[in-house]
């Protein structure tokens, strides 16, 4: 725990931490937007936004809460506790995840490079792989400055978009809203699905729970967390919106409205901040698997693993992962592969969590997810 601690690091870094885990490629270019909330409808898709919201603020304020009492600052420690001896069955479900989300930003980053540059696809997937080796390397103050910087920058770029797309094409988001009467189908389970298979994002950024000094430190950044990362994709869906039904179909959604702008420039630089989401992603799985490694080696041995040793598996990771992305489509990728990945999610962390949560606060009402002694909370 950071006894000094500001109260940026405390309320705002775990929400664009999560943010960071979550955004990702098909998030910034819009395709999960398509894939999860366009066949809703209109309304539906704004629905399905919000309880997926709720569902993150909901489990990052119980995953903080319980990090926090037991000093898990890693994965590995905290399913031990929540699962027992089961808690391997989260890590198979998660790594699963890991190698389907750096699949699809391998086969991104590739494409990016190849339309930004003119480059082969393999200089992208590479460029990302060194890159996010790099600043996971760097260590965890690395990560927490790109966590602050690069939120920035994407927030910005966000907003420049959608005052340039909603200038344009705003009349055709409108029509599509008054157009529409109520809610489409399936938008709750949309919505349950698309927070299930992103919800790992909140063990993903153990590493920053060392700043929270209180339980109501973890309360108010675990409520901000949804609202932050689900914010960009509300102001792209509401731009999305105006290019049906055409977009529900595209590969890259963004391209086809940036496109319709006439700003080359504009056009280059949403490219680079969908660079930079990948990055971000990417940064964070492996900085939380970077995490649950040297937990274990130093259980272990007695001592962290070498920097040597860390930046070969990490590196080694990261390439099974992205070089899959050359026999699956990026489209496949998200369609098929994350659903039964959402639901292993939520079986071994979402339900669990639900449960130890309501067990808490019935056996020990105002003295829940209590923090243990200062001894066994002081794990960096």
């Amino acid at each position: 725990m950071t006894a000094t601690a500001s109260r940026f690091q405390r309320f705002l870094l775990p929400g664009l931490a999560f943010k960071s885990a979550v955004i990702g490629g098909g998030y910034a270019t819009g395709r999960e937007l398509a894939e999860f909330f366009l066949p809703s409808g209109p309304w539906g898709g704004l629905a399905a936004m919000l309880l997926s919201m709720l569902i993150w603020s909901v489990i990052c304020i119980l995953t903080f809460l319980l990090a926090r009492a037991i000093g898990a600052n890693d994965y590995r420690s905290f399913f031990r506790h929540l699962l027992g001896r089961g808690w391997w069955t989260f890590e198979v479900a998660y790594l699963a995840l890991i190698v389907v989300v750096l699949a699809v930003f391998g086969a991104a980053a590739g494409e990016l490079a190849a339309t930004m540059f003119g480059s082969p696809r393999i200089i992208g997937t590479l460029a990302l792989v060194t890159v996010v080796t790099a600043i996971v390397h760097a260590g965890t103050q690395a990560v927490e400055r790109m966590f602050k910087w690069m939120s920035a920058f994407m927030y910005l770029v966000y907003a420049i978009a959608a005052c340039l797309i909603l200038s344009r094409f705003g009349s055709g988001s409108m029509a599509q809203l008054s157009g529409t009467d109520g809610l489409g189908p399936g938008w709750v389970l949309n919505g349950v699905t698309y927070a299930g298979y992103n919800i790992f994002g909140a063990v993903s950024i153990l590493l920053v729970v060392r700043h929270l000094l209180h339980r109501r430190d973890a309360v108010i950044a675990g409520a901000l967390a949804g609202p932050l990362a689900i914010l960009p994709a509300i102001v792209f869906y509401l731009c999305m919106i105006a290019f049906l039904p055409e977009i529900a179909d595209a590969p890259l959604p963004s391209d086809l409205m940036l496109g319709q702008l006439g700003l080359p420039w504009f056009q280059w630089l949403f490219r680079l901040m969908i660079m930079v989401a990948l990055v971000e992603t990417g940064v964070t799985l492996m900085a939380s698997v970077d995490g649950r490694i040297g937990a274990n080696w130093k259980e272990r041995t007695g001592a962290p693993p070498a920097p040597g040793i860390r930046v070969a598996l990490i590196a080694a990771l990261l390439l099974v992962a992205v070089f899959l992305a050359d026999a699956i489509g990026l489209v496949a990728l998200i369609a098929q592969g994350y659903r039964v990945l959402a639901y292993a999610i939520l079986a071994t962390y979402v339900m669990p969590l639900l449960a130890y949560a309501l067990w808490q606060f019935w056996s020990r009402r105002g003295q829940a997810f209590q923090a243990q002694p200062p001894q066994a909370n002081t794990r960096n």
